[in-house]
């Protein structure tokens, strides 16, 4: 086991800079042991309402930075990241249960992020646009620029309680927006320790606000009339009452998925079986494209699963602070609960379970089950657990009838090496991303990133988020 050092400390508010303790706090505790692993001050309203006052006037400092400046700064939050990497990793490990190995990754992809970030505040352009296409605007022309929207307000999962915070506030930062976070109230320390650095590489201080707060009060931070843009993260079911909600307003929802991978009769499947088995079980199957459904040409459907099974026999499972171990406890009991009802639930209704069924406290060993389809959960709902289902398949318009009959579209994945398949499932598979020889689970930070029915709406992806963050206007003039 790793030597690891911790201190159970007591996390303070950041409202527009400035930190306050609240005697209303939150006990944060380990979903492996219970341990508790740190305590957060809880945000009043009173408190959401004098961080929208500082946002508000911390917005006339960030729309004037300098392109040089934001990128100063965000590179400067990149090195802080990377000079506590260890101490980021551990935090992650404690308060999510993910496996350190997972966690550091995580932290490298934070640093990764950021930096993108800051590469972009140097690339917000616009364009010159002729206007004399018609007579009566001889002489004129339009220059189109981009310019922040205003006030951010992120609300991040306890999944990724790191990236996807960065994923929040690196590009506000970019965009030259105050931005106010409410973190998952699972996973609030490692993002009260990203705040910490924010205000250390020098962003205007009154334009930063960490709000952890009860989800009843959450509305009064994204429904509030100065709030600009929302940015959310998590589930599906709250993500479309924040829109509802917050209908004025520039949002963006990154929701769940239940993401099925394509294997064709031609697929590599050493490769596939354990790129599936990677994708389906890291971190407990907690990340919304997880491979959750696999659909198997028939013709290769028994070696398939016998790889299949070899390569998640090999996880090690259980303590998330040992360096071997690659899946750790789900998030909480309720979590375990509800999953363990889906497979009673599906075995009733005459699904095989492949793998041994067992478990240990929060820490769930793999499941693998065969003969899932429509009307049980397992195959329907977003299961986000160390869970998924094998069918096999005849044809391959079958296979894409079947990944689209779904309420969810966020990523899938195809393992072929036919382009007339990899052509057609481009153009017929309903989801926002595609991707080929790889697990569903497959994302780099800096592409466009979200999902098309209940998977949500705009798109993460560190460009494409500062496109939501920032609106086009347009100077028209005679040249």
């Amino acid at each position: 086991m790793a030597k690891l050092e911790w201190r159970v400390t007591e996390y303070p508010l950041l409202i527009g800079g400035k930190w306050e303790t609240t005697p209303d706090l939150l006990p944060v505790t380990s979903p492996y042991d219970a341990a508790l692993v740190g305590s957060v001050s809880l945000a009043s309203e009173e408190h959401i309402r004098t961080a929208m006052e500082k946002a508000r006037r911390g917005f006339y400092q960030t729309r004037n930075l300098s392109s040089y400046m934001k990128h100063q700064i965000l590179m400067k939050l990149r090195d802080q990241v990377e000079k506590n990497k260890e101490d980021l990793a551990l935090t992650i490990c404690l308060e999510a249960g993910k496996p350190l190995g997972q966690a550091r990754a995580e932290v490298a992809r934070a640093a990764f992020t950021i930096e993108t970030a800051a590469e972009e505040a140097r690339r917000i352009g616009g364009e010159v646009l002729p206007l004399d296409r018609v007579p009566w605007a001889e002489g004129k022309q339009g220059i189109v620029a981009r310019f922040p929207r205003g006030i951010v307000v992120g609300i991040t999962p306890f999944n990724f309680p790191l990236n996807l915070v960065a994923h929040k506030l690196a590009p506000a930062m970019a965009a030259g927006c105050p931005f106010l976070l409410k973190p998952s109230s699972k996973t609030p320390i490692t993002a009260w320790k990203l705040m910490q650095m924010v205000l250390d590489a020098g962003y205007p201080e009154e334009a930063a606000s960490f709000l952890p707060m009860v989800s009843s009060r959450a509305d009064k931070l994204y429904g509030h009339p100065d709030a600009a843009c929302v940015s959310f993260t998590g589930s599906a079911e709250t993500g479309w009452e924040v829109k509802r909600r917050a209908f004025d307003k520039m949002v963006t929802l990154e929701l769940g998925g239940n993401a099925a991978v394509i294997i064709h009769d031609d697929a590599p499947l050493n490769v596939a079986a354990v790129k599936c088995a990677t994708g389906g079980f890291a971190f407990a199957g907690q990340s919304c494209i997880s491979v959750q459904r696999i659909l198997v040409h028939e013709r290769v459907y028994t070696p398939f699963t016998r790889l299949l099974l070899e390569a998640v026999a090999k996880f090690k499972v259980g303590d998330p602070r040992e360096d071997e171990t690659f899946i750790g406890p789900m998030i909480d009991t309720d979590a375990v609960k509800r999953i363990e009802g889906w497979i009673d639930e599906a075995l009733t209704a005459g699904c095989n379970l492949l793998t041994p069924r067992r478990r240990e406290g929060k820490v769930m060993h793999p499941v693998v089950l065969e003969g899932a389809g429509p009307g049980m959960k397992v195959w329907e709902e977003e299961a986000f657990a160390p869970l998924v289902t094998l069918a096999p398949f005849a044809d391959f318009r079958e296979a894409i009838e079947r990944v689209n009959a779904s309420r969810f579209g966020l990523q899938a994945a195809l393992f072929t090496n036919r382009a007339d398949c990899i052509q057609e499932a481009f153009r017929e598979v309903h989801v926002g991303g595609l991707v080929v020889n790889d697990a569903s689970s497959f994302r780099v930070d800096h592409q466009p990133y979200g999902g098309v029915k209940w998977s949500g709406t705009g798109k993460e992806g560190v460009r494409w988020a500062i496109n939501e963050m920032t609106e086009e206007k347009i100077l028209i003039y005679q040249s």
